[in-house]
C-alpha cells in the first residue's frame, strides 16, 4: 500500500481571538493556539481591535494595525 507524503504548509489561512485566546489556522489545517496573556498588546486591546487583522508575508504573519501588534507564524511554532 503507497503511504502518501504529507505536505506541510505553515501559512495563515484564518485567526480568531477569544476572551483569553489567540488561535491561528494553518493552510495544512493544523490550528496553533496561544494565551493572549503572552501577547499584552493584543490582551489589552478590545474585541474589535483584536478582529481587525490581516495577514502578511504571504500568510508568515499577522499584522494588527490598531494596537500595532505583528506576529509571526514561526514565533508561534516555537512557542506551542
Amino acid at each position: 500500500m503507497p503511504i502518501s507524503a504529507i505536505r506541510l504548509d505553515a501559512s495563515a489561512v484564518d485567526v480568531r481571538t477569544e476572551e483569553t485566546m489567540l488561535r491561528v489556522t494553518l493552510a495544512d489545517g493544523r490550528e496553533l493556539s496561544a494565551p493572549l496573556e503572552w501577547f499584552p498588546r493584543l490582551r489589552s486591546a478590545s474585541p474589535e481591535q483584536r478582529g481587525h487583522w490581516r495577514l502578511i508575508g504571504g500568510g508568515q504573519g499577522i499584522h494588527w494595525p490598531d494596537v500595532d501588534e505583528d506576529i509571526s507564524v514561526a514565533s508561534l511554532l516555537r512557542l506551542s
